[in-house]
């Protein structure tokens, strides 16, 4: 695409200006800004519309960003949610500024929260530290007649100024720069040392893990802060932040109990959310977990797609194969079996359980039960006989919330007591009341077969024949793939609506290129995330704002689409 002078954008600006909308077609193209490139990738077809599509590409010589900065994954992910952050501030102040009607005016930039994530709305290119930003700009009109006056001072004076201070080294706040590049190395760090010491997880003392309130993410005022029990607290040794003292989670079965309102939730919750980093002021900015770990939970209603899930049921009275189970209506036990078996197939080496938010009849079966409902008549193995196995045999620990049931004394490595949001070490004094209830004798149990991940997804033939698919996205609970929507409320590390979109698009790109009934998910997966590390998220949707979710989230995506062909 040739590129053409800010001046004759301005002049053309000019000629449509009190045309009708659609003149506004003809500003498609690349522009020279000084010290920038300005691109109109999409303009939308009227006011009221999609706002238009619009980046801005700053060469790595002008922008002079030290390499030191972006010169890893994890710090120029970090660098990138630094500069979207600046650059949304930036252009609050002329939101809406420029005047019309429908959605002129409309300034915005993906608005991130406290998570870094990995987002097409700005690319640092590693090899030469060239920035791309891409943001939405609602084309101001009167009706639908062009205001091209009021276009004009967005593009010409309000972007400029937001430009020249968001997307320059010398504009920012240095000393801030380099606090982004030390946080972004120290949780690095703090991730490769959880694999060294055998840990899943670690809790900095002092972490604030409250938030403000059930739709917050902020960190809630005057909370308790952390503290680790002493028989689990490590002292790390950070690159920068120097000795950093929490509590490291060993790799096994650990249990958190304690009365109702006094944390455990909580703390599952910053576990959960630990598989992402934090920024600086979260209060979780040092909670660390195994970046693999995936929350389970009963999932009535859910579609299951030919899943082995008979590692924990099996003998159904109807005959029907848990080999590879199908159903378009999963029971919450069902679901949830099925959530661990497609969390072991994405490759996860940690569980995070609530009782809360899972199906009993699937966590335990008590002995008066057994005795009342002989074990031969029932077709569920709880998940409290296959824990153990879980980590012995395949190396997947379970951190697990309970409030009511203390049978998962007996099989736990450690039992953490929430008492006021402070952890107690309760092991010794738990195993030794577990003494007076012993468990049925879970030793006889025969090993189950390793499940099988032989799922070779071939292309939906309707998807084929309707060519185009649209993708649209509800917040981040919901993708639709032309018609058919793919429900992910209970995919509870998805954090973002920007993931979800990426997902809507991954399968979309797995339907289109990859589907052939030959490869397997976990072949599929692989392959894309490979091409997604050497070419971008963008690849697979030009001008398209997305996050990078996790590889366990589209998984989890896919299990749950109902028109994956198997």
């Amino acid at each position: 695409m040739a590129i053409q002078s800010s001046a004759a954008l301005q002049t053309l600006l000019n000629q449509i200006h009190r045309k009708s909308y659609p003149a506004y077609k003809g500003t498609k193209g690349a522009y020279q800004f000084q010290r920038y490139i300005l691109s109109i990738d999409h303009v939308q077809g009227d006011p009221f519309a999609s706002p238009s599509k619009i980046s801005i590409r700053v060469s790595g010589k002008d922008a002079r960003f030290p390499s030191k900065l972006f010169d890893t994954y994890e710090k120029r992910i970090a660098l990138e949610d630094y500069l979207i952050r600046k650059f949304h501030q930036s252009i609050e102040q002329y939101n809406f500024k420029a005047k019309g009607s429908g959605k002129s005016g409309l300034l915005s930039v993906s608005q991130c929260h406290q998570e870094i994530l990995d987002r097409t709305a700005c690319t640092i290119n590693p090899s030469n530290g060239d920035i791309l930003l891409h943001m939405e700009i609602g084309f101001p009109a009167n009706g639908r007649t062009i205001n091209a006056q009021e276009l004009s001072r967005i593009l010409f004076d309000f972007l400029p100024s937001c430009v020249q201070n968001t997307l320059f080294y010398a504009k920012l706040d240095q000393k801030k720069l380099e606090q982004i590049h030390d946080l972004a190395e120290d949780q690095t760090y703090i991730r490769k040392q959880l694999k060294e010491l055998n840990l899943v997880a670690f809790v900095a003392n002092g972490s604030i893990l409250p938030r403000e309130s059930g739709i917050s993410p902020r960190p809630l005022k005057d909370a308790v802060p952390f503290v680790s029990p002493q028989s689990l607290e490590i002292t790390l040794n950070l690159p920068h932040h120097g000795k950093l003292t929490g509590m490291g989670i060993p790799k096994g079965i650990t249990l958190i109990v304690g009365g109702g309102y006094h944390g455990k939730s909580t703390l599952l919750n910053a576990l959960e959310l630990g598989v992402y980093n934090h920024i600086a002021g979260d209060g979780r900015e040092y909670v660390i977990t195994d970046d693999s770990a995936v929350k389970l939970r009963a999932e009535d209603g859910r579609s299951i797609k030919h899943t082995d899930i008979s590692m924990f049921i099996n003998h159904l009275p109807n005959k029907k194969d848990t080999t590879s189970f199908y159903t378009e209506d999963a029971s919450g036990s069902t679901s949830q079996a099925a959530n661990v078996i497609e969390a072991m197939e994405a490759g996860s080496s940690l569980f995070l359980i609530d009782e809360d938010t899972s199906a009993t009849n699937f966590m335990i079966r008590d002995e008066l039960m057994q005795r009342v409902v002989n074990r031969s008549k029932e077709p569920i193995t709880p998940f409290i006989e296959r824990a153990r196995m879980l980590y012995e045999q395949y190396g997947i620990s379970s951190i697990i919330v309970a409030g009511s049931s203390g049978s998962y004394f007996h099989i736990a490595d450690s039992i953490l007591q929430m008492d006021q949001y402070v952890p107690l070490d309760i092991t010794a004094f738990a195993k030794q009341e577990a003494k007076a209830f012993p468990l049925p004798d879970y030793e006889h149990l025969a090993l189950p077969n390793t499940p099988d991940y032989k799922r070779c997804p071939r292309q939906n033939s309707a998807f084929r024949l309707q060519g185009k698919c649209k993708i649209k996205t509800h917040g981040k609970d919901t993708v639709q793939l032309n018609r058919t929507t793919v429900d992910l409320r209970y995919v509870e590390q998805l954090v973002d609506h920007e993931q979800t979109t990426a997902l809507g698009y991954m399968i979309k790109q797995l339907e289109a290129y990859s589907f052939d009934g030959k490869k397997n998910l976990r072949t599929l997966i692989d392959s894309l995330y490979e091409t997604l590390a050497k070419k971008g998220l963008s690849e697979i949707a030009p001008n398209t704002n997305m996050a990078l979710p996790r590889r366990q989230e589209l998984f989890a995506a896919l299990n749950r689409y109902r028109d994956l062909k198997l």
